[in-house]
């Protein structure tokens, strides 16, 4: 498995989790459940015992403490979560930490505050969530990546198979994606993945 996988599948189902683990290394379950802590946390247990045994990544997105409790892989945060450093000093040097950025200089600030990738988008026009700022589009996402070599950057937003070979040749090292049919997108997507 890379140690950052290129394909993050964002889910708050558990059919979705069977669907996937272990399709591929290069694949991560992200743990996304806004009703409450108890429903978030009972999911994220689950999702781990499937995908562990798998060597599936399992983050859990907005929670920390969920994720800490858990024992999640790591934890993504948004604008509105806790601040990365702050994440990072709870969650320890060893969890990954994904950080959503929309512009270079929020990058590099993410990345000096702990964050292991950086979550960028919308990349395009998209319908999975309601009050998105305007779709980046591929060449504001490559300035992002520009911004910190070496840092992976995960893009999300409208993401489709057709899509990805843009993305990868502007910087992108992953992209996110909620599908209908998770395991025939993971195969799909995996298919035009540099």
């Amino acid at each position: 498995m890379h140690w950052f996988p290129r394909i993050h599948v964002i889910t708050d189902s558990l059919d979705v989790v069977r669907g996937v683990a272990g399709s591929s290394g290069d694949v991560a379950v992200q743990i996304r459940v806004k009703s409450n802590d108890a429903s978030a946390y009972a999911l994220t247990v689950a999702a781990i015992e499937i995908c562990r045994p798998a060597g599936t990544m399992v983050l859990v997105n907005d929670r920390v403490g969920v994720a800490l409790a858990a024992g999640a892989d790591g934890v993504h945060v948004g604008a509105d979560d806790l601040p990365v450093e702050a994440t990072r000093r709870v969650v320890g040097p060893d969890a990954i930490v994904g950080a959503t950025c929309r512009n270079p200089s929020a990058a590099r600030a993410a990345v000096a505050a702990g964050a292991s990738y950086l979550g960028v988008g919308p990349a395009f026009d998209t319908s999975t969530k309601d009050g998105l700022p305007p779709p980046l589009g591929p060449v504001a996402i490559a300035a992002v990546a520009e911004a910190v070599p070496g840092t992976p950057v995960l893009a999300i937003g409208g993401i489709t198979a057709e899509r990805v070979p843009l993305l990868a040749a502007h910087g992108v090292a992953a992209v996110a994606a909620f599908a209908k049919d998770p395991k025939g997108a993971v195969a799909e997507f995996l298919a035009v993945l540099p």
